[in-house]
């Protein structure tokens, strides 16, 4: 199947055929006709299976026929600056000549976003938050638009969003198309979705919460003043080629960054309190392999869309499962395979047993004696769809035993 045969203009389906997109993935084949035909959606599909051409591509097919034509008709709402910008970057790429994009995020300067939004920007993508700030200075005309997505919506429609999404809802038309994406979403989460759409047409790819399968997950168990150094040690190894460090907290994340620089291994930092451009110029780097290494808090876990990513380390369990399901979802990409690994304390057993039941996978814990790990008896209790998790032991560059 082509992306001509989903009902896509010829000029689009060449387009992707010229950007090397040849065969539709399956949230694609099963969502690009549905938003072709104005209906709304909700869409659940592993990470890195090609959510956001999903939708880009139809709501671009659909906005041919306004070419060269102002006012905004497209709102499209993400979680985060990078994955803000990163959709801004797809849109460009796709867009035909007449149509205009323009990404408003925080952290950055107002020039430049106050300059699109005056000349008449067709596709919007924004930040709840500085969306926010434009709609209150009376600076945002939502007459003509008719679309409304929220990438990551899960993340979009939990507690620390949920009052601003309401507030734009609000000051939206009612008559319009609404698409929901993510890779996960709660069940709290998906009454709320239900408020918002309109008898909605259910696109399930995977099982809701499931681990992309082309990543392979292990879990170590270690003693908590052991993380450091089993991490380090990790990071020695020659296969370890461009790793994403997961940390809990920005300040966790600070630390880890100092020292790796002190040890002369290549990595930058990403997390909230850094700058718009410090966080760019961290994602330039680690995307042209000049770092090696990037540690982040969860803020990158839903914006780093990069092919060759070939480690995810969870050096920090994180407390919301959903997040670990986006933060493994780095690595495996576009038919890539990924190794995703948790540095794993008893204190954090319970997280991840969490995870497991939300995944309904049961992930291999591998002890290694030299780091003072244990096995908790949760783990060998059957997890989600009541697989067990296999205990193996071994050391670094020596032979299995189970």
């Amino acid at each position: 199947m082509s992306f001509k045969d989903l009902g896509l203009l010829s000029a689009f389906a060449d387009r992707c055929e010229r950007l090397g997109y040849v065969e539709p993935t399956p949230i694609q084949k099963q969502a690009i006709p549905v938003v072709l035909e104005g209906g709304d959606v909700i869409a659940c599909a592993e990470t890195g299976t090609g959510k956001t051409a999903a939708f880009l591509l139809p709501i671009l097919n659909r906005q041919v026929q306004f070419i060269n034509k102002k006012g905004l008709r497209v709102l499209i709402l993400s979680p985060t600056r990078e994955l803000t910008t990163q959709i801004e970057a797809a849109c460009r790429q796709f867009m035909p000549k007449g149509i205009t994009c323009a990404a408003i995020i925080g952290g950055a300067g107002y020039a430049k976003q106050i300059q699109a939004l005056k000349q008449g920007v067709n596709i919007l993508i924004a930040t709840p938050g500085r969306l926010m700030d434009f709609m209150e200075q009376g600076m945002i005309n939502f007459k003509d638009l008719d679309t409304l997505v929220l990438d990551e919506a899960d993340r979009m429609l939990d507690m620390g969003f949920l009052p601003a999404i309401r507030r734009i809802v609000k000051a939206i038309p009612e008559k319009r198309q609404t698409l929901f994406f993510s890779a996960t979403m709660a069940g709290e989460i998906e009454q709320i979705a239900m408020s918002i759409v309109k008898d909605p047409t259910w696109i399930e790819i995977s099982k809701r919460g499931a681990a992309a399968v082309t990543v392979d997950q292990k879990a170590y168990p270690v003693a908590h003043e052991h993380k450091l150094p089993l991490l380090l040690e990790l990071l020695g190894k020659e296969d370890f080629d461009r790793v994403l460090v997961f940390t809990r907290t920005k300040r966790g994340a600070d630390r880890i960054a100092h020292i790796l620089e002190k040890r002369d291994l290549k990595s930058n930092r990403i997390h909230g309190d850094r700058s718009q451009s410090q966080r760019e110029a961290a994602l330039k780097g680690f995307k042209a392999g000049k770092t090696r290494i990037l540690v982040a808090t969860d803020v990158a876990a839903r914006g780093i869309d990069i092919d060759s990513v070939s480690h995810v380390i969870n050096y920090d369990v994180p407390v919301v499962p959903e997040d670990y399901v986006h933060r493994i979802g780095r690595t495996g990409r576009a038919g890539n395979t990924g190794r995703a690994i948790t540095l794993l304390t008893t204190a954090e057993e319970h997280s991840m047993r969490a995870i497991e039941r939300l995944t309904g996978q049961a992930v291999e814990r591998v002890l290694l004696p030299d780091f003072g790990g244990a096995i908790s008896a949760a783990a060998f209790k059957p997890a989600g769809n009541g697989g067990k998790p296999a205990r193996s032991f071994r050391s670094f560059g020596g032979r299995r035993r189970r």
